[in-house]
């Protein structure tokens, strides 16, 4: 029991260390079962929230609460059914939580408009887990989940825990680094949300952490304060980098959102990307500006593009022991 209950603590550990880089914060207490609201429907007396994390969004004067199940599997325990099993779960809690005054009075601020959804956090422990994660999903049946209309559900696998927490550990190098590429602390960084045609961001001041959806989505772009009013932006580049189309599409995204400009430093950072992905950026770059300014010859526009940084960041695997656990050290 001892054991499994070490094993349940490495999710928690880690879900706090990850999350805290991309601006989420925690509310109310931890590991808290409260009451469900349709025992007779779901078979349940209690719900329970391992961890609940909120940050404001950053298109609407509102606060998103995320009702974390928190899971610490072995390779061999990562299965079909016991991934459908918690996601039917999850979807309960959520359904729950949005109309259980327990739930609202345990982790909702009374001053915000309350947006809940649910996050189911696979995380492998043993580090020994190579499949197909998504296939294990396949089995959901999606509209039979038991969840409000508006609401949604996330499932961060293995692979996307390893994606999240090397961007962490990137972060952390980052500031410890002297130099132009040293990052500055959190205060002077958030999370990059451009003025859309149809949305406006309207918490430019408060919401800077990342939302669910960036952290599943294809590049993460972390924008931060330097000396002599200049701005840095570090895209974490999700891709594989195997076709010019997909980097003219990210370089036109930054010039698109006035991201390329003459006070601004940008570098994009991959993880797992094609060996040749170097090179088929330059080939991008070479080609972005032939298409945009008809020639290849050096301007402004052609300078500041050639001046993006590409370059992969150093690959790790976060473990945790079970000795060091018990002991609380």
């Amino acid at each position: 029991m001892a054991e499994t209950e070490k094993i349940a603590q490495m999710a928690e550990i880690l879900s706090d260390e990850l999350f805290t880089e991309f601006f989420w914060q925690k509310t109310g207490t931890t590991n808290h079962n409260w009451s469900c609201e349709d025992q007779e429907k779901h078979g349940n007396k209690t719900h329970p929230s391992d961890v609940v994390f909120y940050y404001d969004e950053p298109y609407s004067q509102s606060r998103t609460y995320i009702n974390c199940d928190l899971k610490s599997y072995a390779k061999g325990t990562i299965k079909a059914n016991t991934i459908k099993e918690a996601i039917e779960s999850l979807a309960k809690q959520v359904a729950c939580a949005e109309k259980s005054s327990e739930w609202r009075e345990l982790y909702v601020h009374d001053h915000v408009t309350p947006e809940i959804c649910g996050l189911l956090f696979v995380y492998n422990h043993d580090g020994e887990y190579d499949k197909d994660f998504s296939n294990l999903l396949s089995s959901v049946k999606t509209d039979q989940l038991d969840i409000p209309k508006g609401s949604k559900i996330v499932v961060l696998g293995p692979k996307d825990i390893f994606w999240l927490d090397n961007i962490r550990y990137d972060l952390c190098l980052m500031r410890g680094k002297s130099g132009a590429d040293k990052l500055p602390n959190q205060e002077l960084c958030r999370f990059f949300y451009p003025q859309l045609i149809r949305k406006t961001n309207v918490q430019i001041e408060k919401a800077k952490a990342s939302t669910l959806e960036m952290l599943v989505g294809p590049w993460i772009i972390l924008e931060y304060k330097k000396e002599q009013n200049r701005k840095g932006f570090i895209i974490y580049y999700k891709r594989k980098g195997e076709t010019t189309e997909e980097f003219i599409y990210l370089i036109d995204y930054l010039r698109h959102y006035q991201v390329l400009s003459e006070d601004t430093d940008i570098q994009i950072r991959t993880l797992d990307s094609a060996p040749t992905a170097p090179a088929i950026f330059k080939k991008a770059v070479d080609r972005y500006i032939e298409e945009m300014t008809e020639s290849n010859q050096d301007s402004d526009f052609s300078i500041l593009v050639r001046n993006i940084k590409f370059s992969k960041m150093p690959q790790v695997k976060s473990t945790f022991s079970e000795i060091e656990i018990g002991m609380d050290l």
